[in-house]
């Protein structure tokens, strides 16, 4: 299965052929600003604006057409009262930049003297209008090629076959054929489980768990337990002699069985005086 990077990623154009498009694209641009910029600037001349500064008009129409054009692209994750604003203010600037140039292509039509191929108002204002369209549609091209990721001529390298070939990167490899987490969690717990079991039915193991006496049983085992020093009741054989028979006893119940040993060996010494 294709990692989600790959199935989600765009399709990227080989280098070359990217920037091939780029200048073609660039080069249109150029060939649509100079035909309208020409229409533009003869209705700038027509408009009395001062002859030094009839350049500035064609730049200030077409330039602006380029520019937010731009922005817009730069602003398509905007709020959409941004983006209405700025496509409006774009639309206004190339039908800006097609009225003048279809009406500077109409006005010269109606005053030509035709000596050969003579076109009506209409043919000649919608050929006019090709140019600022062209323009607006050569920068958007532009910009939408600049921004594709490209990829050089190895894309399909070995290691884009590798990918390709859905086989695990080397460090996953243990990943891949362990199970589960939750498996494993659960095989631990009933590993832990028999074990503590085992360890239950085994009292006579050292360090294992082992079943507490009962005070009756702890009495019985005491008296087969050897004496210690002056022939009196030890606390340490009591407490092997439990322990060897496999069982537990807390302190408090061994001191009170030794006691109760004690007691009942002296009541027989007396006895037998």
């Amino acid at each position: 299965m294709p990692s989600p990077t790959t199935a989600i990623a765009p399709s990227a154009s080989p280098a070359p052929l990217a920037a091939a498009i780029r200048t073609g694209v660039a080069l249109l641009a150029v060939a649509a600003f100079a035909l309208s910029y020409d229409a533009l600037r003869q209705m700038a001349a027509a408009s009395h604006i001062h002859r030094a500064l009839t350049y500035a008009l064609p730049l200030v129409i077409d330039g602006f057409i380029a520019i937010g054009i731009g922005a817009l692209l730069v602003l398509r994750t905007a709020p959409l009262s941004a983006r209405l604003y700025v496509s409006a203010l774009v639309g206004i600037a190339t039908a800006t930049s097609i009225w003048a140039n279809v009406l500077h292509a109409i006005r010269l039509n109606q005053q030509a003297r035709h000596t050969g191929l003579a076109l009506d108002d209409i043919t000649v204002g919608v050929i006019s209008a090709i140019a600022p369209l062209a323009l607006a549609g050569a920068v958007h091209f532009y910009l939408l090629v600049a921004r594709r990721p490209t990829t050089p001529d190895s894309h399909n390298s070995e290691g884009h076959n590798t990918n390709n070939g859905h086989k695990p990167a080397e460090g996953n490899k243990d990943s891949a054929t362990a199970p589960p987490p939750a498996m494993k969690a659960n095989n631990v717990a009933q590993a832990t489980t028999t074990e503590a079991a085992k360890t239950e039915n085994r009292p006579g193991k050292p360090g294992g768990h082992q079943t507490s006496v009962s005070l009756e049983q702890a009495i019985d085992i005491g008296r087969a337990a050897s004496l210690g020093r002056a022939g009196r009741v030890s606390r340490r054989n009591v407490e092997k002699a439990i322990r060897d028979k496999g069982f537990g006893i807390s302190r408090s119940r061994l001191d009170e069985v030794k006691n109760l040993l004690q007691t009942e060996l002296d009541e027989a010494t007396t006895g037998t005086d």
